[in-house]
């Protein structure tokens, strides 16, 4: 087994920026004083039998709907009428003398829970995914840490990683042959040729036909954020990105065997998801354009209700790509022509096997629809955001009157430029929402500056980066201001306000998701993991502990994680970091 090192760098929010976040954001926590932890894993050779840890799970707490936000005026009233200006350092230094009295007071009452040594899992869970193997029961998890397979290399890094992998960092051997070509294997490697069955003539060769098909859909400027449904090892995605978009491909484990663990080894967008009975946890209006190239999906069944599911997560004025198989294409192609044509997608193009449909912009034409037309428009009481285990519903989604969601910039001017969803959170602002944003990206951008210099983030090869507690998705905008190589899964928790509608109008992919439960992903998975501000708000609705035995089997062996945090709570993850085997190194920065 080869030995590999985890690094987690823990500290607290700089005090510059600390009365804007502890007044301002819900995204962030008030801190005092600055940590850095650095932990290093132990060797994991073999299972061991050692007995599993018992720490006491937190009582849930049931958090407000609204997010209260703002400024607290003299009176005591909280008032969103200001703009962010000059910070009063004598204000900041009573804020911190209050803050400092409050959390000693705290910390004297919580005491650190110790934590015994967790054992290595049996070697049959090195793949281990919680949601597809179902071995353990809701809300707990895994007692023990996910091994590593036996012959388990270092992941080659981006770009090569693009065109080959180590097979037995996926050891499967079914791929060479359920892939069609698209991946074969060469001596001690995976090889991913472009080509295959979706894309006979090559992938840029398919790319180059779309955009003369339909040149308005505009890679990579246009067209930023793109969903691929179950196309193989993830090649759709994997050219796309040399055109500047970002596609998450998704697939379940059973369309072409462990699709998405490859293609996450690859370094490339995905996540096991598919079209069911529940909606899938993306935003509306989240894609510019979605892919399905004999994907699989049947999409007229039950009256066309998957094809709804994809008409609420395709933006406005975006497209649909499908390229249906050749044994079923005269069958389909009617059905679909009816069922588009009802919900009022436009055919723009159509050519030999593949078919692009663009969404109308606005209303009118649902509104002009003969009213006994099925599928009917949804109740104007549904939240088409509301996505957490959400049933899929039988009806077209409205569109914003106001044109919020379809009238997005094109890249890169989206990037910072503040989206009208801004105000669509449901959280107590309104006037102070912008500034809010705008000191978000300041504060990340001031961070990741931070972590370059601290840390040389710059110099790791980081290729898959999580933020676990993204906001208003500012740390992936950081990666992309310091022009880092990698791509960000903005995961937005359910225990906070949604702003995954404003990840993806700048042109960010994300998801939403519960910690209290695993992440639907495959180990070892991610370079890097970003908390900040995560803890002390899941600490008070699920184990912690659970938390981060999840965040150490995502990790890639050698990977990172950085958690921003206050003193209490950092001093509980050192007991635990302990118990996963990671060695942690504290240094405390007291200064302004």
């Amino acid at each position: 087994m080869i030995t590999t090192s985890k690094i987690v760098y823990f500290s607290l929010l700089s005090l510059s920026l600390f009365f804007i976040f502890k007044y301002l954001s819900s995204f962030t926590t008030p801190t005092i004083q600055n940590q850095h932890l650095s932990f290093f894993n132990t060797t994991r050779a073999t299972a061991t039998p050692s007995a599993p840890p018992s720490p006491a799970a937190a009582a849930a707490v049931v958090r407000p709907l609204l997010e209260r936000t703002g400024i607290i005026n003299e009176l005591g009233i909280m008032t969103d009428d200001f703009v962010v200006g000059e910070i009063d350092e004598g204000l900041i230094e009573s804020i911190v003398a209050m803050a400092n009295t409050s959390d000693e007071r705290e910390i004297v009452e919580r005491k650190v829970v110790k934590v015994e040594k967790f054992r290595i899992c049996e070697m049959n869970l090195s793949d281990y995914v919680p949601s597809l193997d179902n071995l353990t029961v809701k809300g707990e998890g895994l007692d023990c840490l996910v091994p590593r397979p036996n012959q388990y290399k270092l992941h080659i890094p981006w770009p090569k990683s693009r065109n080959e992998v180590w097979f037995d960092n996926v050891p499967h051997t079914r791929l060479d042959r359920e892939n069609g070509g698209a991946v074969s294997r060469k001596g001690d490697k995976l090889v991913f040729s472009g080509d295959g069955p979706q894309f006979i003539s090559g992938t840029d060769k398919y790319l180059d036909q779309i955009s003369k098909m339909v040149p308005e859909i505009a890679f990579g400027r246009h067209t930023r954020v793109a969903l691929d449904i179950s196309s193989g090892p993830a090649n759709f995605g994997a050219y796309l990105l040399e055109r500047n978009v970002t596609t998450l491909s998704i697939a379940t484990s059973d369309v072409h065997p462990n699709q998405i663990e490859l293609a996450l080894e690859r370094g490339l967008p995905a996540m096991i998801a598919t079209f069911g009975r529940r909606r899938l946890p993306y935003p509306s209006q989240a894609f510019d354009l979605i892919h399905c190239s004999r994907c699989g999906v049947n999409w007229t069944v039950d009256g066309g209700i998957l094809l709804l599911e994809a008409n609420r997560l395709l933006r406005g004025g975006g497209y649909f790509v499908w390229e249906a198989e050749p044994v079923y294409k005269y069958d389909n192609e009617l059905a679909m022509e009816d069922l588009t044509s009802n919900i009022c997608w436009e055919l723009v193009n159509k050519e030999e096997y593949i078919a692009i449909w663009q969404k109308p912009v606005n209303n009118s034409c649902y509104l002009g629809r003969d009213p006994n037309v099925q599928p009917s428009l949804c109740n104007t009481d549904d939240n088409p955001d509301n996505i957490w285990y959400a049933d899929v519903k039988a009806c077209i989604t409205h569109l914003p009157e106001n044109g919020y969601g379809t009238n997005t910039t094109d890249w890169p001017a989206r990037l910072h430029s503040p989206p009208d969803r801004l105000f669509t959170i449901e959280m107590d602002a309104e006037k102070s929402r912008k500034e809010l944003y705008k000191a978000d990206s300041r504060y990340s951008n001031d961070m990741v500056r931070g972590y370059v210099g601290a840390f040389h983030l710059n110099q790791m090869n980081l290729r898959n980066v999580m933020d676990m507690k993204a906001g208003y998705g500012g740390y992936a905008a950081a990666l992309v201001d310091f022009q880092f190589n990698s791509w960000v899964m903005n995961v937005v928790p359910v225990s906070g306000p949604n702003t995954l509608p404003v990840i993806y109008d700048r042109g960010f992919i994300g998801v939403m998701h519960d910690w209290c439960e695993p992440f639907n992903t495959y180990p070892r998975t991610y370079d890097l993991l970003n908390a900040v501000g995560l803890f002390s708000v899941e600490q008070r609705r699920c184990n912690i502990t659970n938390i981060m035995l999840e965040m150490d089997r995502i990790l890639r062996p050698g990977g990172h994680v950085y958690i921003r945090h206050t003193t209490d709570v950092i001093a509980q993850l050192e007991e635990i970091a302990k118990a996963v085997g990671w060695v942690p190194f504290v240094r405390n920065d007291c200064k302004m």
